[in-house]
């Protein structure tokens, strides 16, 4: 399978797994059962459109943000899901701003382990 394909599989899963640990721990946080798939699928592709878009605006303008630089393309792309998808609420800007911690901690740890475990083919060769 090509490679693109499994990074796309493994982002995700990842960010499945980071919407499904939010919207578990957070009351106001609301994915229904049917947008979960959309709402995944959307802030997957939200997030890939604007990474490059913050990177190159940051390294030009303010190389400060490239350290956080996961940190708030989550933020903007759960804000942007938020506004395409109905059936998703965020639950106002407390629950935004956990959301952006735990979508991107969960996104963290399984796009480590997903790639490990499920698509062994990602995993980068060590130097």
């Amino acid at each position: 399978m090509p490679k693109f394909v499994l990074s796309a599989a493994a982002h995700l899963l990842a960010n499945f797994i980071g919407l499904l640990i939010a919207n578990l721990l957070l009351p106001g946080f609301s994915i229904g059962a049917v947008a979960m798939l959309i709402v995944t699928v959307v802030f997957t592709v939200v997030s890939m459109v604007l990474l490059p878009m913050i990177r190159k605006l940051s390294e030009k303008k303010m190389p400060e943000l490239l350290g956080g630089i996961s940190l708030i393309v989550t933020f903007v792309g759960l804000l942007v899901t938020e506004l395409l998808v109905s059936n998703f609420t965020i639950g106002g800007i407390s629950n935004l701003l956990a959301a952006t911690l735990i979508v991107w901690l969960g996104a963290l740890i399984a796009g480590v382990l997903v790639p490990k475990y499920l698509f062994p083919s990602l995993k980068v060769p060590k130097l």
